[in-house]
């Protein structure tokens, strides 16, 4: 019979680590929304490539918080085989982040910002299903 105080403390430790995923994840949104807006709309450069760019920027950002903060590094593959599945990770999200942008621009013509904001959205929670 399992104990209901295992249980309840394994839940507990999932809120919290969910909980300093979002908040990493929110200053990794930052970098990659105010650099996006900044190169795409400020400075008037295409938005695919900075979309690009501000992605693996804020991809960085969220993989040395995550290990510090969130995951434990190492703890259910080796370092090699945890570094290829980031990448592998982030550039299934940087596909997403892609075609967000393209669809939420082009299809439904809706802002730059908005389309980042769903972008991001829907990419936070693909990494943070995808690495837990």
């Amino acid at each position: 019979m399992r104990s209901g105080a295992s249980s309840s403390t394994t839940f507990s430790a999932e809120r919290r680590a969910i909980a300093r995923y979002f908040v990493v994840g929110g200053v990794a949104a930052c970098v990659d929304i105010g650099l996006f807006m900044l190169l795409a709309r400020g400075m008037g450069l295409a938005y695919q490539p900075v979309g690009a760019g501000t992605f693996v920027l804020a991809t960085l950002v969220n993989y040395v918080l995550s290990v510090r903060f969130v995951f434990v590094s190492g703890a259910r593959f080796g370092r090699k085989s945890e570094i290829a599945l980031v990448y592998v990770v982030s550039a299934v999200g940087l596909g997403i982040n892609a075609l967000m942008l393209w669809a939420g621009v082009e299809l439904a013509h809706a802002s730059l910002f908005l389309s980042k904001i769903a972008a991001t959205g829907t990419v936070f929670f693909w990494n943070y299903f995808a690495r837990r």
